[in-house]
């Protein structure tokens, strides 16, 4: 069986091919086989909203900042997330999650 990285460097080489929808299949059997690898969700949430399925995006997304509920750049991305699928106030309470494990009070 393929480690975590050979899985993630596979799917990045389909993605570089211009092959997203082989490198989401890649990247959803590297969470099948381990569903906290952050990393693999934090590609699915992008490669989804590239292809505008937002609502997968937005799972994937999510996923990433219950595995990494410190980071603020996972809220960051999840922000974006949303923006992209015009789920504005989803976006700005992420973004404001952010900016408040970032340290940056308004």
């Amino acid at each position: 069986m393929a480690s975590n990285e050979e899985m993630y460097d596979e799917a990045d080489k389909l993605k570089e091919q211009g092959d997203l929808e082989g490198a989401v299949a890649k990247l959803n059997e590297l969470v099948g086989q381990d569903p906290k690898y952050a990393l693999a969700h934090s590609a699915l949430a992008r490669y989804y909203t590239r292809m505008r399925r937002h609502d997968e995006a937005i799972r994937h997304a999510l996923q990433v900042c219950q595995l990494e509920p410190n980071d603020s750049f996972s809220y960051t991305a999840l922000s974006v997330t949303y923006q992209q699928a015009g789920r504005i106030q989803e976006a700005e309470d992420a973004k404001a999650r952010a900016h408040m494990l970032s340290g940056h009070h308004h």
